[in-house]
């Protein structure tokens, strides 16, 4: 059974899709960070460095259950031909690990792309030269920034993501910060990419924020100040990230990350 988190009526469900390094080292991609503070993101997570020493990445997407439906929060690497298989560790193994959370695809009423790279929308669409959506029945939500600036985010993913989920009628696009059916609130993080969107739900004192890319690695917990070089607006970013960390909305807070080694951490 994946790792899950109990919140109120909602379990989060952490679904591994693959383990691969990162395809730059670690210090291009936070050129800023010191030694201090490298060794204390290491004492923190020291899962994020493999055998060689180059930084190791988790795969994963999220699915929020409740009595009210099953919310996934992103799609993942996909599967062999998907377009994230240029770099990242395909096939992914989302589908195995639904069903291992007792969860058919079919199931699945919202989906939730925090944003649009390729190793978070790897499952969206599938079938090669027949596309069509691996969540049938699922209404996709992707921020309309997101879609607008998709020829400078990933142009391939308009025919490959965006076309057919029009086509099939299952494109929401969202303006801002948006409750779901289930409970669950939308929120814009943008900075990583025009549109980025995260989603936070709560129950009492608890909450629990899924991060999508707002959170890559553990040196942004405990420097949210530093810039990562694959962030499209650097200053929107660190703003996004230093909000959702220093709020005070919950007693509790845990984030559900995408990235990091343990796909949970108490904030």
């Amino acid at each position: 059974m994946p790792a899950s988190l109990q919140v109120g009526p909602y379990t989060v469900i952490a679904l591994a899709d693959g383990t691969g390094p990162f395809f730059s080292p670690r210090s291009e991609a936070f050129p800023d960070a010191t030694t201090a503070q490298w060794a204390d993101a290491d004492r923190l997570d020291p899962g994020a460095l493999d055998a060689e020493g180059r930084w190791l990445l988790q795969f994963r997407a999220f699915a929020i259950r409740s009595d009210r439906g099953v919310t996934l929060v992103d799609a993942g690497i996909g599967p062999a031909d998907s377009p994230a298989a240029s770099w990242a560790p395909v096939p992914g193994a989302l589908p195995a690990s639904l069903a291992a959370a007792g969860i058919d695809p079919s199931d699945v009423d919202t989906v939730v792309l925090t944003h649009l790279h390729t190793d978070h929308v790897g499952w969206a669409v599938v079938g090669g030269e027949q596309l069509r959506p691996f969540f049938p029945n699922a209404a996709y939500l992707v921020q309309r920034a997101e879609v607008e600036a998709i020829e400078s985010i990933n142009p391939q993913l308009r025919s490959a993501v965006i076309d057919p989920l029009r086509k099939t009628d299952q494109l929401r696009l969202l303006d801002g910060d948006t409750t779901l059916r289930n409970g669950e609130r939308v929120f814009a993080t943008p900075g990583h990419t025009p549109g980025h969107q995260s989603v936070l739900l709560t129950s009492g004192r608890e909450a629990v924020a899924v991060t999508g890319d707002l959170l890559v690695h553990a040196i942004q917990l405990l420097h949210p100040e530093l810039a990562y070089a694959h962030e499209m607006d650097p200053e929107r970013a660190r703003a996004s990230r230093e909000q959702l960390l220093h709020s005070r909305a919950a007693d509790s807070l845990y984030l559900a990350t995408p990235h990091l080694t343990e796909p949970f951490v108490a904030r």
